[in-house]
């Protein structure tokens, strides 16, 4: 290949990506809160979001001021940007439930958050102790998780979830689908012939629940 020929190819390479930038839609940052101390300091790991639509995260300090930088907290925000500090590390005597949120929290089916702390704890082995793990509820009732969220009418899906001993029925969006219960945790199922996009519901002895989720039934 000539020198000429590779320039030539190069700037059409060129001219294609910047073509291509002007074309992309516009992109718009917002800071929904920013963290006061008082409310934690230090975000720590990714906020995952809640069966509720909000998203839980922690932080490293801030917070209750029995630690140097602020003890950590739990957090929840909205996604129009309301934060709401949903517990402080460091309430009970001695630091015993924990210093400095670590990664999660994450949701269970059973509604509740589990997640673990650097520091703190029962244990005088470590210099600020050896960390904790909690459960925190925040009044979100239970829930059945589909695996996978999508799939055609005839794909398998496993559906977790809390109690699920007795279910008598499982509805992809109102379609009734042929399921087996292989433990409290677990049914196993197929997307019902019929089916369209939308919450998955199982009845149980104790209530129904309802999918985190909509399910999307594909072509």
């Amino acid at each position: 290949m000539s020198k000429l020929s590779w320039y030539t190819r190069a700037c059409a390479f060129f001219v294609a990506l910047a073509t291509a930038a002007v074309t992309l839609p516009a992109q718009t940052f917002k800071t929904l809160d920013s963290f006061d101390n008082a409310d934690g300091a230090a975000p720590w790991a990714t906020p995952v979001q809640g069966s509720d639509g909000s998203f839980f995260g922690t932080t490293q300090n801030g917070g209750n001021t029995a630690c140097a930088l602020g003890c950590g907290t739990i957090f929840k925000i909205t996604p129009s940007g309301k934060l709401t500090t949903l517990y402080s590390f460091c309430a009970q005597s001695g630091c015993t439930d924990g210093i400095a949120g670590g990664g999660g929290p994450l949701q269970d089916t059973n509604g509740k958050f589990y997640g673990s702390t650097d520091g703190g704890g029962t244990s005088d082995a470590c210099p600020v102790g050896c960390g904790t793990i909690y459960s925190l509820a925040v009044g979100l009732g239970p829930f059945v998780e589909t695996q996978t969220t999508s799939g055609r009418v005839g794909a398998a899906v496993k559906i977790l979830g809390t109690n699920l001993t007795g279910a008598t029925s499982v509805t992809f969006n109102d379609t009734s689908a042929v399921f087996k219960v292989v433990s409290s945790s677990l049914i196993t199922t197929t997307v019902p012939s019929g089916a369209t996009t939308g919450f998955v519901t199982v009845t149980t002895p104790k209530g129904t629940l309802k999918s985190n989720t909509k399910f999307r039934v594909t072509p």
